[in-house]
C-alpha cells in the first residue's frame, strides 16, 4: 500500500546515495526507503509509533532506526547534503553566508489581565475569612 507521505522515485534517487548501507555488519531486513517512508508517515501525520499501519516494518525498528539516526547527527547531515544541493542548482553557494532571526512577540492578555485576575483572588480570599 502507498501513502502519501511515501518517498517519490525521484525524491528516493536524491535520498539514496545519503542513506547507502555500508558493507559492514549484517544486511537489513527492511529496505532503508521503507524505514524512511514510515517515518515520514509518522511525522507528516503526527501519528503515535504503536499506531504505525502493519504494512511498514515493525514500529519498534522504524523508531530505534529514527532514534539513532537522530542521536548521531544523521538527519542534520541530511539536511545540510540537501540544503548544499539545492543552493548549488540555483547559483549560489553551497553554504549561507549569514542568517536572519525574525521573532514576533504577541501579547496573550489583555492590559490589565493579570492585575485584575490577582485583585479577584485577593477579594475571595478576605471574603472567605
Amino acid at each position: 500500500m502507498s501513502y502519501p507521505s511515501d518517498l517519490t522515485d525521484s525524491e528516493w534517487k536524491i535520498l539514496e546515495p545519503l542513506v547507502k548501507q555500508g558493507k559492514m555488519g549484517r544486511p537489513r531486513e527492511h529496505s532503508t526507503r521503507e524505514i524512511l517512508d514510515a517515518i515520514f508517515y509518522i511525522v507528516k501525520g503526527g501519528n503515535q509509533w504503536r499506531m504505525m499501519p502493519k504494512d511498514f516494518p515493525p514500529w519498534k525498528t522504524v523508531y530505534d532506526y529514527f532514534y539513532r539516526w537522530k542521536k548521531n547527527g544523521f538527519w542534520d547531515a541530511i539536511h545540510d547534503e540537501l540544503r548544499s544541493q539545492c543552493r548549488k542548482q540555483v547559483g549560489k553557494e553551497e553554504t549561507p553566508s549569514a542568517a536572519i532571526i525574525d521573532s514576533q512577540s504577541v501579547k496573550t492578555v489583555q492590559k490589565g489581565g493579570s492585575v485584575v485576575m490577582t485583585q479577584v483572588k485577593k477579594q475571595r480570599v478576605v471574603s472567605a475569612t
